[in-house]
C-alpha cells in the first residue's frame, strides 16, 4: 500500500494551526493547503481533523468547503474522507446523476473486496439514513436494477479456489447470452454477481482461449444498452482493475475538455493503494507519464494537488 509521507514531522495540532493560517485573508492559499493535505496520510487526516475541531470547534472539511471551490474542492473534500465514506458519496453521486454514471456504481462494487463493499453499505447507511440497496433499487429498474442491486449487496467468497468444469459452463452461458445480442440477463447477473473473482477471471479467461477474443472487447462490439455497458465494467475491473483504471484515467484526458470528475475519482480513491502500479500501466500503454499528461490539460490549485497525490515533488 503507497503511503504519502510528512515533508517535515508535524503534529496535527500544528498542521491544523498552519491551515487555520491558510485560510485568514482575502481567499485562502491553496499552496499552503496542498503541502499539508497532499503529504498526509488517511490516519494523519483523520488526525489533523480531530485536532482542528478541538482547537478551533469547526468542523475542517466543511472549512475547506467554504474556502476553496471547483475542482480543487471536490478533490480536497474527497480526499479528506476515510475510504469508505468517500465510496459512499462516489456511490450516492453516481445514483443521482442516472445512466452516465453506472458505471461508477459497477466498477466500485467489482474493484472493492468483500469487506471493502461491506464498510461501505455501512457508511452509506450511516451518512445518507437509507440502504445503498434501497436507492440504487429507487433509481432503476428491470434488468439493469437486478444487475446492479446484486453488484453493490455482494459479499464474494474470497478464496482462490477455481471449479474449472464451471468455468467452462458459465463462459458458454455469457458466450450464448452474448451471441443472441438479446441477453440472457438473469443468468449474466447471476454469474456477475455471485461468483468469486477467481472464479470470474477463470471464466473469462476460458472465453478468451474458446473464442479467440476477450469477453470484453466482445461486448463493445454489442448494442451497448446500459446492461451491457455495466457488464463490460464489472468484467473489466473484476479481470484487471489496474488496466480499467489506466483506461478510466486516458479517456479522462482524451476527452474534448478533461473529465475531472473521472481524473479525480481514480487519482483519490488509488492514491493510497496501487495508484504507483497504475501509473506504469499508463507510461507503458501512452508512453507518456501519467503526471505529464495530467499537467497539460488541468491548472491551478486543482492541478498542484493531483500532482502532489501522483507524488511529482513542486
Amino acid at each position: 500500500m503507497a503511503t504519502l509521507v510528512l515533508h517535515h514531522q508535524t503534529s496535527p495540532a500544528q498542521d491544523a494551526e498552519a491551515l487555520h493560517q491558510a485560510f485568514k485573508g482575502w481567499g485562502s492559499d491553496g499552496k499552503a493547503i496542498i503541502a499539508i493535505l497532499g503529504h498526509r496520510n488517511v490516519h494523519q487526516r483523520q488526525e489533523i481533523i480531530k485536532a482542528y475541531e478541538e482547537i478551533y470547534q469547526e468542523n475542517l472539511i466543511k472549512r475547506l468547503e467554504s474556502e476553496i471551490s471547483g475542482d480543487f474542492e471536490r478533490a480536497v473534500y474527497r480526499w479528506m474522507l476515510e475510504p469508505a465514506d468517500r465510496d459512499a458519496v462516489l456511490m450516492n453521486v453516481a445514483i443521482k446523476n442516472g445512466p452516465k454514471e453506472y458505471n461508477v456504481i459497477a466498477e466500485i462494487a467489482s474493484v472493492l473486496s468483500a469487506k471493502e463493499l461491506l464498510a461501505v453499505r455501512s457508511a452509506y447507511h450511516d451518512r445518507y439514513k437509507r440502504s445503498l440497496e434501497e436507492d440504487v433499487a429507487a433509481h432503476t429498474t428491470g434488468h439493469l436494477r437486478q444487475l446492479l442491486v446484486g453488484l453493490v449487496s455482494s459479499y464474494r467468497y474470497e478464496g482462490d479456489e477455481i471449479n474449472v468444469k464451471l468455468a467452462q459452463t458459465e463462459a458458454n452461458i455469457l458466450h450464448e447470452s452474448i451471441k443472441e445480442k438479446k441477453a440472457n440477463y438473469e443468468e449474466v447477473t447471476r454469474i456477475l454477481t455471485t461468483r468469486s473473482k477467481t472464479q470470474l477471471v477463470a471464466t473469462f479467461n476460458r472465453y478468451r482461449d474458446e473464442h479467440g477474443i476477450s469477453i470484453s472487447k466482445k461486448l463493445v462490439d454489442q448494442s451497448s444498452d446500459d446492461f451491457v455497458k455495466v457488464s463490460h465494467t464489472v468484467i473489466r475491473g473484476i479481470n484487471d482493475h489496474k488496466k480499467y483504471y489506466e483506461k478510466v484515467l486516458r479517456n479522462a484526458i482524451k476527452k474534448f475538455g478533461t473529465d475531472e470528475d473521472g481524473l479525480t475519482r481514480v487519482i483519490v480513491t488509488r492514491a493510497e493503494k496501487d495508484l504507483k502500479d497504475i501509473k506504469e500501466v499508463y507510461y507503458k500503454r501512452n508512453s507518456v507519464h501519467l503526471e505529464d499528461a495530467v499537467s497539460k490539460e488541468i491548472s491551478g490549485d486543482y492541478k498542484r494537488f493531483i500532482l502532489a497525490l501522483l507524488g511529482k515533488q513542486d
